[in-house]
């Protein structure tokens, strides 16, 4: 895109040389001061609004996962119009924002996209519970999770997609990075995150925010 950018305002500029008799070179990277066009930076767009905006909307909107577990009796879809947010408006994957007191029983940092296995006190049914710890988070939850990020406020799904791991990159530095993980085990944390609908039997959560009690 850039060259293809840079070739456009050279001919241009010749264009205009030939009129003119000047010629003006424009060096890559600077060409957004002529055309007004701002490249794309996913990074930039997801820390200027996590803080300020995306946390506190999660945090507001996330649903005691127990009482969630329990009015869902194994079928998780079901409160898909109560609680849920769907990726593509009407449908796509199915995502929940939801909230937590838990005991951490095992966490693994052997994979890549490593977890943490947590229980809740007042739940006894099959789901086991997943908190993603990174460093490969797998899906996209919390941006999907989020009414403030439109995938139509994006160029394409590969900028759309570029939201999503930057989201992942916040959490890891900003939350993951900032536990020992090993020493969980035993311990009770509180947590805020959000999940896809998947598998009937595991919810994997991305974690927006983590409190060792």
């Amino acid at each position: 895109m850039r060259k293809r950018m840079l070739v456009l305002l050279m001919a241009i500029v010749l264009g205009l040389s030939s009129m003119t008799g000047c010629m003006k070179i424009i060096k890559i990277g600077e060409e957004g001061k002529y055309t007004g066009e701002v490249e794309f930076n996913a990074g930039d767009d997801v820390a200027a609004i996590w803080d300020l905006a995306a946390v506190p909307e999660l945090t507001e909107k996330a649903v005691d996962l127990t009482a969630f577990l329990k009015e869902a009796n194994g079928d998780l879809k079901s409160l898909a119009d109560k609680y849920g947010k769907y990726s593509m408006g009407t449908s796509g994957e199915l995502s929940y924002t939801v909230k937590a007191t838990a005991t951490v029983t095992e966490v693994n940092t052997e994979k890549k996209a490593g977890y943490m296995v947590v229980t809740l006190a007042d739940y006894t049914g099959p789901i086991i519970i997943k908190l993603q710890t990174g460093t490969v988070f797998k899906g996209s939850a919390v941006r999907d999770s989020l009414n403030i990020i439109k995938f139509e406020d994006y160029k394409n799904q590969v900028d759309y997609a570029a939201v999503s791991q930057s989201i992942h990159k916040i959490i890891q530095t900003t939350i993951i990075d900032q536990l020992d993980l090993p020493g969980l085990v035993g311990k009770q944390i509180e947590f805020a995150g959000c999940f896809t609908v998947d598998k009937e039997d595991e919810i994997l959560i991305t974690p927006v925010s983590i409190t060792v009690m």
